[in-house]
């Protein structure tokens, strides 16, 4: 995929949002290589930022982010927008110039620099936002124990991230693997500091779009237990 068509896809997913419907997207396999440790001048790789690389590169963040979906070698690797036509537009200005409403919203610097980056959250905030959608910014340390608003540590009041993040499809990954994209952001990332222009957004910072008292309107976390009505168990039945 390149970056044009990344881009156009995500333009098209935030006006789905917008509408309600939200994207189902399927978790790539992750070998058993990805997690293994490896070494480059004697020096062994922490197997959590190795995962994490891997499902950075394999979910195409780099085709937002910065730099180049599938090479972390590349210019510009998750430092964020750096020219105006990396934003998005959200809303039916996505399809139709000049159409309201229309929200620009901007891709953020994902390098670990304190001042324009990730640097000043902790990886448990950065998995909060890959988890329940929360602005890492508005949202404290803390464990979450719920999808309720005002219960198990979640915000009564909750500041979402914006539509083009697809965190509601990211949010059934097992927790290692949130756990190892946020260690490798962290750690395994050089800071870059790339000052992005703040995001724009309605008053409820996009929560209306994602909730619907007293939990989240795409359902429980857990999907179905496997199998439902439309698919084959144990037997072929």
């Amino acid at each position: 995929m390149t970056h044009g068509r990344g881009k156009s896809a995500y333009a098209m997913l935030a006006v789905v949002a917008i509408s309600g419907t939200m994207l189902v997207a399927a978790r790539a396999a992750t070998p058993a290589i990805a997690s293994s440790p490896t070494e480059r001048d004697g020096i062994a790789a922490d197997p959590a930022v190795l995962l994490g690389r891997y499902l950075v590169i394999t979910h195409a963040c780099g085709g937002c982010h910065g730099g180049n979906e599938e090479d972390p070698s590349a210019p510009g690797w998750l430092v964020g927008e750096r020219a105006p036509d990396q934003q998005f537009l959200i809303g039916p200005c996505a399809v139709t110039p000049g159409a309201q409403p229309c929200f620009h919203t901007h891709p953020r610097n994902l390098t670990p620099d304190n001042e324009t980056g990730l640097g000043r959250f902790t990886e448990r905030q950065i998995f909060n936002a890959l988890r329940y959608g929360l602005r890492p910014e508005d949202t404290p340390d803390v464990k979450i124990t719920s999808n309720t608003p005002g219960e198990g540590n979640y915000p009564l009041h909750p500041h979402m991230l914006a539509p083009p993040m697809p965190w509601p499809s990211w949010r059934h990954m097992p927790d290692n693997e949130l756990r190892a994209i946020a260690a490798y952001l962290k750690r395994g990332l050089k800071p870059v500091t790339n000052k992005v222009p703040e995001s724009e957004g309605p008053p409820d910072f996009w929560a209306s779009e994602y909730q619907e008292m007293p939990q989240l309107k795409m359902g429980p976390l857990q999907p179905a237990p496997f199998p439902t009505v439309n698919e084959r168990g144990p037997g072929g039945k």
